[in-house]
């Protein structure tokens, strides 16, 4: 299901003069600073065009003259409003959000933008915490905002601008006419005459308009009326149009008959990806991240977004990326145009043989191995296993990423471990001891393990500033680890868990901890 996202920056002019200043006021922060509002001419006056949450606070609000608004704040500041700066900064705005949220992002003049984060919640763990990083850092940058997302972007941009709240409004899929229902009709997005005009007639809530005859309103107020209307309610599509940056790869294919399969799709792809990477061969840079846009024909627009661990401009090995994700796209009526963009890309320097690989074999190329797995199963599930300095076995691991170069500390080559781990040790019953006290059998998980040979002690103490990581464990106790095999030829690490005493005390625990391959 679509989800869109409106982000309302109420204050955007004077905040951004504030922010070009150098003098930000972050959203919630107690006002400082003397009320500044934006001017424009009006027919041989100058009215109130946009104004600061100071000046707003005083009740100076836009159309009023400059002259009526001095009366309210004697040390009003008055700058002259600047019009192609604010889109400007909403476009640099837009191109920020769309490298890090999502490949549709448009701006909302004059002070909005859009994000169609369908499918990308999951960059995110969810779509409350995308809301949440968004919301966070617009207002790190000195920017008043309200965020709501919702199943159209009519509901959505109604609620951001007509629903107060101090955080990002969350309207749940299917929720969306429910929400807008109680809103006045100037959420529509309607020209002012036309919201006069509806006042007039009794019209105060878009619900009211749900069970009206649409021909009279229609006759009087032309289609703009029923086209915002549908939009917000979800039976008329509204497309997005992204932003691109000039300067990026870019390649394009339109089609005189639509397209809707997908093997026709991942052939335009082919075609879209070595389009690209001639373009990036020629420019010696590699493509960290592709985003793949597919234009209906009702004026839709879908895009699917892949990664790369390494730059890359292998035609192949990016075009195999991008197909795997065609599932996702509901090509309705058809797809009309097709197009590829890399937004994100990296130097990549040119190598022996390139552009011969069909004619030279090529060794196994683990970069292309990981970007499949990573953008199947998402980048968080991918990761390669490093060396940590810690004396206990389940602290000695960390995550690192999966094509980075190992470094740091290392593991003794002396002192094997397993290579399957267990998240937490899990208790054993040890039935007899060899003579070299390792366990002779022991159960696990109800099932019992005969041992013919052990091998150990290897003894690790506790690290005094932590706690335990078994119930009981303090930093004085000692671990004394054995390997041992089974009749069945399986291979396990275990340890006992004591004060360091012969085990004939009683006062032993056994564990186990992992198996080798």
């Amino acid at each position: 299901m679509r989800r869109v996202v409106s982000l309302f920056l109420p204050h955007w002019s004077t905040d951004r003069l504030r922010r070009k200043t150098g003098k930000p006021q972050p959203d919630g922060a107690a006002p400082t600073a003397s009320p500044l509002v934006t001017a424009i001419p009006d027919h041989g006056r100058r009215i109130v065009a946009a104004t600061s949450p100071e000046a707003r606070a005083l009740g100076i609000a836009p159309g009023m003259t400059i002259t009526k608004a001095r009366a309210f704040a004697s040390d009003l500041e008055v700058v002259d409003a600047d019009p192609a700066a604010d889109l400007e900064g909403l476009r640099r705005l837009a191109l920020w959000a769309g490298r890090r949220y999502s490949p549709l992002v448009a701006p909302d003049p004059p002070d909005g933008l859009w994000l169609d984060v369908t499918g990308c919640a999951a960059l995110f763990s969810s779509e409350r915490a995308l809301l949440k990083d968004l919301h966070r850092r617009v207002a790190g940058f000195g920017l008043s905002l309200q965020i709501a997302v919702a199943d159209t972007a009519g509901c959505a941009h109604a609620v951001a601008r007509y629903v107060p709240a101090g955080r990002p409004v969350t309207i749940e899929p299917g929720a969306h006419r429910k929400a807008i229902a109680l809103l006045p009709i100037a959420a529509l997005r309607l020209p002012p005459a036309d919201v006069e005009g509806l006042r007039k007639l009794g019209f105060e809530r878009i619900e009211q308009l749900v069970g009206t005859p649409r021909g009279p309103l229609a006759k009087r107020f032309g289609r703009a009326l029923y086209r915002r209307f549908d939009q917000a309610m979800g039976t008329l599509g509204e497309p997005i149009e992204p932003l691109f940056p000039e300067e990026l790869p870019r390649a394009r294919r339109g089609f005189i008959e639509p397209i809707a399969t997908a093997e026709a799709f991942a052939q335009v792809i082919g075609d879209l990806a070595r389009d690209i990477a001639g373009q990036l061969g020629r420019a010696g840079k590699g493509a960290r991240r592709l985003d793949c846009y597919f234009h209906r024909v009702d004026g839709h627009c879908q895009a699917i977004r892949v990664g790369t661990a390494a730059p890359s401009r292998d035609p192949a090995h990016l075009a195999k990326l991008l197909s795997a994700k065609i599932e996702t796209i509901e090509p309705g009526l058809g797809i009309e145009a097709m197009t590829l963009v890399a937004p994100l890309v990296e130097i990549q320097g040119a190598r022996q043989g390139e552009g011969l690989e069909s004619l030279a074999h090529r060794g196994p190329d683990l970069a292309a191995l990981v970007d499949t797995l990573a953008n199947r199963f998402g980048q968080r599930s991918l990761h390669r296993a490093g060396a940590c300095p810690s004396a206990m076995p389940e602290r000695s691991v960390a995550r690192a990423p999966a094509l980075r170069t190992a470094s740091g500390p290392a593991w003794a080559d002396d002192l094997p471990r397993p290579s399957r781990m267990l998240a937490r040790p899990e208790p054993v019953e040890v039935i007899a001891l060899l003579p070299d006290d390792a366990p002779r059998l022991f159960i696990w998980r109800r099932q019992r393990f005969r041992v013919t040979r052990g091998d150990g002690p290897e003894r690790l103490q506790g690290e005094w500033w932590r706690d335990g990581g078994i119930e009981g464990e303090t930093p004085l106790s000692v671990r004394d680890y054995y390997q041992v095999e089974t009749e069945e030829g399986g291979r396990y690490w275990l340890f006992r868990l004591g004060d360091g005493v012969h085990a004939a005390t009683g006062s032993m625990r056994w564990f186990i901890h992992g198996a080798f391959a």
